[in-house]
């Protein structure tokens, strides 16, 4: 469906026949709907989760495998393209991007202490406070009231600014709480926002028509790679690299490890638990995981590093 979406574009209304090469690897796109299934099968009855999706990506944006949903034939809605959702802590790189750019360091000293915004208190979801601390161990672990000091020191604007360079579309607020992901976004283009601190920086627009061609064999579209839009300075590049392994090393993170592979990600888990996420990267491959519920209802203490981070993990090691 969602390739079928883009044909228009491509190459206009057209009476006879299309031959559509996607960028879908069959083999990968297999596994990403069993490990959606079985995991759902598994658990989401006593978790109370309903649905999941999945996309992964090449570093360029080439989509490889994209699961909208548990099952087709009982609903055939795309929750990898269209759903809108709280991405959580997923969204906390771009506010340590920003903080970097505006010369932190991953070795930087933070305090976990209670804030207040305007009157908005937010927590831990520990419910506790670690005190000095570094952005990497803070972002490692997830720490709410480090992020929200940290957007609130370099601006609200600068890390919404940073998100839409690196390929967030959706509308983003600058209230306080964008720190922790209140700004909804849809699976795909968190994903593709990731790209870039797998692919030495550059923006990745995601695709999924390679070519295109008529009955006859003439060849009517082509994909071309976009010249590079460079969004993420080198300098800046290494330290992001290092505080989102630092999550599957030691963090949130650790259910989604590689044993052969180095890898960054980041979980995300939204209010109540409605949504939970995995994002993560390896030289080769970007991909993120969302499950939840589509009426938003509560999931059971479902966290980014529980349920998302072992799809994640089971799709990445294939």
């Amino acid at each position: 469906d969602f390739a079928a979406e883009q044909l228009a574009d491509l190459v206009g209304e057209n009476e006879g026949d299309l031959i559509v090469e996607t960028t879908i690897d069959a083999g990968l796109q297999r596994v990403a709907q069993k490990a959606v299934r079985g995991e759902i099968d598994l658990e989401g009855a006593d978790l109370h989760i309903g649905e999941g999706a999945v996309v992964v990506l090449d570093p360029n944006g080439g989509v490889k495998a994209l699961v909208g949903g548990r099952s087709y034939a009982s609903s055939p809605f795309d929750r990898a393209v269209k759903s809108l959702r709280q991405p959580g802590s997923a969204f906390k790189p771009f506010v340590y991007l920003a903080g970097l750019e505006s010369g932190y360091s991953p070795d930087s000293v933070a305090n976990d202490a209670p804030v207040n915004v305007s009157g908005w208190s937010p927590k831990n979801h520990t419910g506790t406070y670690g005190g000095e601390m570094t952005l990497r161990y803070s972002l490692a672990h997830s720490i709410n009231t480090v992020a929200v000091r940290l957007a609130g020191d370099v601006g609200r604007w600068k890390v919404v600014r940073t998100a839409k360079r690196l390929g967030i579309n959706s509308k983003l607020h600058d209230d306080p709480s964008i720190a922790l992901g209140t700004a909804e976004v849809t699976l795909l283009e968190l994903t593709s926002a990731y790209a870039p601190f797998a692919n030495g920086g550059v923006l990745a627009r995601p695709y999924i028509v390679a070519r295109v061609r008529n009955g006859d064999g003439k060849i009517l579209y082509s994909h071309r790679p976009d010249n590079p839009i460079p969004v993420i300075a080198q300098a800046y590049l290494g330290p992001m690299n290092d505080m989102m392994n630092a999550t599957i090393v030691y963090g949130t993170g650790k259910q989604a490890a590689l044993p052969d592979h180095v890898a960054g990600g980041k979980t995300g888990t939204s209010q109540k638990s409605r949504d939970a996420w995995f994002v993560g990267y390896t030289a080769h491959y970007v991909a993120g995981v969302w499950v939840g519920n589509d009426d938003c209802s509560k999931m059971k203490n479902v966290l980014g590093g529980t349920v998302p981070a072992r799809i994640w993990h089971d799709i990445m090691s294939y």
